[in-house]
C-alpha cells in the first residue's frame, strides 16, 4: 500500500482512488468515502471537499479502529489530483458532481476529447458542442459546473496548505464559492470581515505566503484594525488613543508610522474606526465599540426615565416584615438598597462578601411578586444565584435565548423579555456587548437591578461596565460596607475586607477557615498544594470529589505554581492513567476521563443537549466541566458542564478546552467553591495586585488556603495598581444623562476609565 513519511509529524499519508461517496453533510465538509488504496477498498472519514469518483488523492491523517465499522482512515487533509486514465476521468465525470453531465454524458466526452477532456471542460468549454446531444446552452452550464466546483475544491486545498483547518476551509469556501481563491489571492485580509474565525495573523500568514508586500494597504488598514481588536480582547480596551495605537501599530507590523497615518485616515474616512475626544485626546475606537458603549448609555437614560413609584412607608412595613421573619436586622444602609430597589426604575447595588447582598435580593423579590427574572453572566454563577433564591436563575446568554450565530438573540426591541423586573448578580463580569444584548431585551418600563463587587477584577471582555456606571455618578447606586452578621466569624470575609482597605490578612487563627503554610520556593509550594488537594484537605473538608470541592487558583500561568505546571500536577495527582481509562493526547495535554476542563474560546455554533431535553449552540469562554466519555475511535471527548449541559468535542475542537485543576484567577470569576487554594510565591508585579487577591480570596464560600510565603502575601496587599481601561462608557453616560446623582464613591481611591 503506497504510504509517505511526508506528512506532517503525528501523521501519514495515504495515496488513494475514490470511489463512492456514503455520506457527505454539506454544512461542514464532514464525508463517509470508499477509496482503493492499491489492492485495498479503505474507508476515509473526516472533513474533505466534495471528491468524485476517479479522483486520485494524497490523504494525510491515521488508521483508526471504529468499535462498529472496523479500520478506517481519519483524514486531516486532502491533496486533490487530476485522475490520468481515461477510465479515472470517465468515472469523475459520470459520478454526479457535475451538473448535468452523468455516465453516458461523460462517456461521450471521454470518446471526443480523451486526455484533454479536463481542460476542454476547464479552458474552452465552448467545444462542448462538438459532442452530438450537447448544444450551446448546455455546453455553457456543464463548463461552469465544472468550473465552480473545481474551484471550490481547489480553494480547500489550496487553504489547507496555508495551515487553515478543514472545517473553516469549508466555510471559507461556502462563502466565496469559486471566487475563493482569487478573491482570497487578491487581498487576504478581507478574511478577517467576512469570515467568523479568522484573524489577523491567519490572513498574514497566507498574504506573506502570495507575495503580498509589507506595506500593502490591505495590510496596514488590517493592521490597525488588529491592534485596536487585540487591545479590546487583551486588556479590555474600547479604544486607544491616537498615538498609542500608531505606535503599537507600527513596532507589530514593522513599518514606517507615516504609512499607517494615511490608512488610519481611510479608515476614518469610511467609519470602521470613529474618533472621540475623551478627556482631552483623541479616542479611537473600532465601530462596533462606539455604538455599543453609546447604546448602553441611551438604554440606561430611557430605563432612569421610567423610574417605578411605590408607597415608602408600605415598603418600609414590608421590609420590617422579611426581618422577622427571617430573624435578621438590616444595616439602614442594606434598607436602603431594597427600599430603592423597588421605587427606582434603575439600581445598581455593589458590596463587598458578607455585606447581604443575596439576603437583599431575598428581600427584593419577596416585595416585586412573582414576575421577576434572574441572571448572571456564567453558568456557576446562575446556579449559585438559584440555590441562595429558590428562584430560577439562568445565564444572561440562555436568558436572551442566544441563537448560534454570532451576537444573535432571539430576545431583543422586537421580542423583549416578558417580566417587570430583571436582577442581574456578578456584573463586573459583564461586557459591553453582552451589556447593550441584554438593555435592547428590555421593554420600556422593566425594572434593572444590577448587583456585584466594584472591588473585583473587571470583565474578560472589553469595558468596564460596573465600574464605569459607578463612577459616572448619574445612575442611582448603593455601596453597601456593613458586613452581615453571620459572616461576622469568617475570616474570609474579614480578611477580603482588610486586604480591600490595604491591611494584612489574619493568618492561621485557630479554627478559622483561613489558613497559611509557608512554602517560599514555588517548585515546593507547588508539591504542598498537590499533597493539600490529594490527601489532606479532601479529609479535613469530608470531601470524596476533591476536584470539584477543592480549586486551585494561581495568579501567573507559567512559573513552578503557575496554572499550566499545578494542572499537569494535579492531573497526575488526582486522575492518574489507568489501564482501562480512555485518554486522547492533544499536543502536550491529555484529555482523560472524569477530568476536570474549561472551555476557554466563545464558540457560538457549538451544539449541546441539557438534562432536561432541550438543546442548543453556544459554548463560552469560562464553562467548567468534567469530562464523561473518551471516544478514542473517532477521537471525540464529551464535556458535561455545570449547568447540566452536554457536549461533544472532535480533535480538533479540543483546541477550546483546556484543564481546569487550576484555573487564573481572571478565568474564576462569577465562580464560588467550597474551598479555595492559592500560591503565593511572588511574580510580577502587574499580575500580583491587590485586587487581583480580592478577587481570588472573594471565590472562597468554606476555607482558604495560602501557600508561599509571607512577603508575597504583603507585597500583594500594598500593590493597589488597578490596570485601569480606555473606556467612552463613563463620559457616555455623563453626556446622556447629565448632572451626577450623588458624590462619586470611587473618586477617593483614585479610579478611571482610562490609564
Amino acid at each position: 500500500m503506497p504510504e509517505s513519511a511526508a506528512a506532517r509529524p503525528g501523521q501519514e499519508q495515504l495515496e488513494a482512488v475514490i470511489e463512492d461517496t456514503v455520506f457527505r453533510n454539506e454544512e461542514n465538509g464532514y464525508s463517509v468515502v470508499e477509496a482503493r488504496a492499491g489492492r485495498e477498498k479503505v474507508t476515509v472519514v473526516g472533513t474533505l471537499p466534495a471528491l468524485a469518483a476517479g479522483e486520485q488523492v494524497m490523504l494525510e491523517g491515521m488508521w483508526v479502529e471504529h468499535p462498529q465499522y472496523g479500520r478506517q482512515w481519519k483524514a486531516t487533509g486532502c491533496e486533490i489530483r487530476k485522475p490520468t486514465t481515461l477510465l479515472g476521468i470517465e468515472r469523475y465525470l459520470g459520478s454526479g458532481l457535475i451538473h448535468g453531465v452523468g455516465p453516458a454524458t461523460a462517456r461521450l466526452l471521454v470518446q471526443e476529447f480523451g486526455k484533454r477532456t479536463l481542460d476542454i471542460l476547464s479552458q474552452e468549454p465552448e467545444r462542448l458542442t462538438e459532442v452530438p446531444g450537447i448544444g450551446k446552452k448546455r455546453a455553457q452550464q456543464i463548463g461552469q459546473s465544472f468550473q465552480e466546483q473545481y474551484a471550490a475544491r481547489e480553494a480547500m486545498v489550496f487553504l489547507q496548505s496555508y495551515g487553515v483547518p478543514p472545517a473553516l476551509a469549508v466555510k471559507i469556501s461556502k462563502v466565496y464559492g469559486a471566487d475563493a481563491q482569487r478573491k482570497i489571492r487578491e487581498n487576504p485580509y478581507r478574511l478577517m470581515d467576512d469570515i467568523e474565525g479568522v484573524g489577523f495573523l491567519t490572513a498574514d500568514r497566507i498574504a506573506l505566503s502570495l507575495g503580498v508586500p509589507q506595506d500593502s494597504e490591505y495590510r496596514l488598514r488590517a493592521g490597525i484594525k488588529y491592534v485596536l481588536q487585540e487591545a479590546a480582547a487583551g486588556e479590555g480596551h474600547t479604544y486607544l488613543p491616537r498615538e498609542a495605537l500608531l505606535g503599537r501599530a507600527a513596532q507589530g507590523l514593522r513599518v514606517n508610522g507615516e504609512l499607517l497615518e494615511h490608512q488610519l485616515d481611510a479608515l476614518l474616512f469610511a467609519r470602521e474606526i470613529i474618533a472621540l475626544e475623551v478627556d482631552g485626546e483623541e479616542a479611537l475606537l473600532l465601530s462596533p465599540y462606539y455604538y455599543a458603549e453609546k447604546e448602553i448609555a441611551r438604554y440606561l437614560k430611557l430605563l432612569m426615565g421610567a423610574a417605578q413609584t411605590a408607597d415608602g412607608s408600605s415598603v418600609q412595613r414590608q421590609i420590617r416584615d422579611f426581618e422577622k421573619e427571617n430573624d435578621i436586622q438590616f444595616s439602614e444602609n442594606q434598607r436602603r438598597a431594597v427600599s430603592e430597589a423597588v421605587q427606582q426604575g434603575l439600581l445598581v447595588i455593589t458590596g463587598g462578601p458578607g455585606t447581604g447582598k443575596t439576603t437583599i435580593i431575598n428581600c427584593i423579590l419577596s416585595l416585586l411578586g412573582r414576575n421577576v427574572l434572574l441572571a448572571a453572566p456564567t453558568g456557576r454563577a446562575a446556579k449559585r444565584m438559584s440555590e441562595a433564591t429558590g428562584h430560577e436563575a439562568k445565564t444572561l446568554h440562555r436568558l436572551l435565548e442566544f441563537a448560534g450565530d454570532e451576537g444573535k438573540f432571539q430576545r431583543d426591541e422586537q421580542n423583549p423579555l416578558d417580566c417587570d423586573c430583571v436582577i442581574v448578580d456578578e456584573m463586573s463580569m459583564v461586557d459591553v456587548f453582552l451589556m447593550r444584548s441584554l438593555l435592547r431585551a428590555l421593554k420600556p418600563g422593566t425594572r434593572l437591578i444590577m448587583v456585584g463587587d466594584a472591588d473585583q477584577l473587571p470583565s474578560v471582555g472589553a469595558g468596564n461596565v460596573l465600574g464605569d456606571i459607578l463612577k459616572s455618578g448619574v445612575i442611582p447606586s448603593v455601596r453597601l460596607t456593613d458586613i452581615f452578621r453571620q459572616s461576622e466569624k469568617s475570616l474570609i470575609v474579614l480578611n477580603a475586607h482588610r486586604i480591600n482597605r490595604g491591611e494584612a490578612p489574619v493568618l492561621n487563627q485557630k479554627g478559622s477557615d483561613f489558613f497559611f503554610e509557608r512554602r517560599p520556593l514555588a517548585e515546593d509550594a507547588a508539591q504542598a498544594i498537590v499533597g493539600l488537594c490529594q490527601k489532606r484537605l479532601p479529609a479535613f473538608l469530608g470531601s470524596d470529589f476533591p476536584a470539584r470541592d477543592i480549586q486551585v487558583l494561581s495568579p501567573t500561568k507559567k512559573s513552578g505554581a503557575g496554572v499550566r505546571q499545578l494542572n499537569k500536577m494535579l492531573q497526575e495527582a488526582l486522575n492518574p492513567p489507568a489501564p482501562r481509562k480512555q485518554e486522547i493526547l492533544y499536543g502536550d495535554t491529555a484529555f482523560r476521563l472524569g477530568d476536570k476542563v474549561m472551555h476557554v474560546k466563545n464558540n457560538y455554533q457549538l451544539p449541546w443537549k441539557a438534562d432536561d431535553g432541550s438543546e442548543g449552540e453556544g459554548v463560552f469562554n469560562g464553562d467548567v466541566g468534567f469530562v464523561s466519555k473518551v471516544d478514542t475511535q473517532d477521537r471525540i471527548v464529551t464535556v458535561r458542564f455545570d449547568d447540566e449541559r452536554t457536549v461533544e468535542y472532535d480533535y480538533q475542537q479540543l483546541e477550546e478546552l483546556e484543564l481546569a485543576y487550576c484555573l487564573s484567577v481572571h478565568k474564576s470569576q462569577g465562580s464560588e467553591f467550597p474551598c479555595v487554594v492559592m500560591p503565593v510565591v511572588g511574580g510580577p508585579p502587574r499580575l500580583l495586585t491587590r485586587n487581583l487577591f480580592y478577587t481570588a480570596l472573594t471565590r472562597a464560600r468554606k476555607l482558604v488556603v495560602l501557600v508561599g510565603k509571607e512577603e508575597a502575601i504583603a507585597a500583594m496587599v500594598r500593590n493597589n495598581h488597578v490596570a485601569a481601561r480606555y473606556t467612552t462608557l463613563l463620559q457616555r453616560l455623563r453626556e446622556e444623562i447629565g448632572t451626577p446623582v450623588g458624590e462619586d464613591p470611587f473618586a477617593a481611591a483614585g479610579e478611571g476609565s482610562a490609564p
